[in-house]
């Protein structure tokens, strides 16, 4: 397993991030200019996990991944076309955030410790206590995420709209019993997380 992650490792270190700069021209409007967007329906992906980032590209691009704003947009690109615009992103700074006082304990209560009567697990356990997420695994980063955009995901995998988080379903599963202020805390908690 260990082998097969750094071998998926070396597959993204062929991203070359000075030619992503050069494809990243129509992602330019909607994530601004180092993928720090400048709307809340629009992910920043600024330092997000290269293998993260590669695999959303390449699941949007197969539509594996329903994104109907990101339509058309990565027809003409090829693999590596995707490896080098998600090295660019990977190496630029995320924006932070704040959370919403009202909303704080309650998300932070949830991301550390999870929902036990609900079977929800702590976020911690994969995006880590910071969250950092983890790019071998291919869990994303969710520091300073818009949480519009969050409150959108999180909601996608709770109706099953989106189903791209692999066999395990863990997402799904996460989010399936949160109710919408549980998502909403966790949302705001996630974007001031530092």
């Amino acid at each position: 397993m260990i082998a097969a992650l750094l071998a998926a490792g070396q597959t993204v270190a062929e991203g070359n991030a000075e030619r992503g700069k050069s494809l990243n021209g129509t992602c330019v409007a909607c994530h601004g200019e180092v993928g720090n967007s400048l709307a809340g329906s629009f992910p920043n992906i600024a330092g997000q996990n290269e293998l993260y980032l590669l695999k959303q590209l390449r699941d949007i691009q197969t539509g594996a991944r329903e994104a109907p704003l990101m339509t058309g947009m990565l027809d003409s690109l090829d693999d590596q076309d995707l490896e080098d615009l998600a090295a660019f992103y990977a190496g630029q700074q995320p924006s932070m955030g704040a959370a919403d006082p009202a909303l704080a304990d309650l998300g932070e209560q949830i991301y550390r410790a999870g929902i036990s009567r609900k079977g929800v697990a702590a976020c911690t356990s994969c995006h880590s206590p910071t969250g950092q997420g983890n790019a071998l695994a291919t869990v994303p980063l969710l520091s300073g995420q818009w949480p519009e955009y969050t409150v959108a995901q999180l909601k996608a995998f709770r109706s099953g709209a989106r189903m791209n988080d692999g066999d395990a379903r863990m997402m799904r599963l996460s989010a399936m019993d949160l109710s919408d202020r549980e998502i909403d805390a966790l949302a705001t908690y996630v974007y001031g997380l530092h």
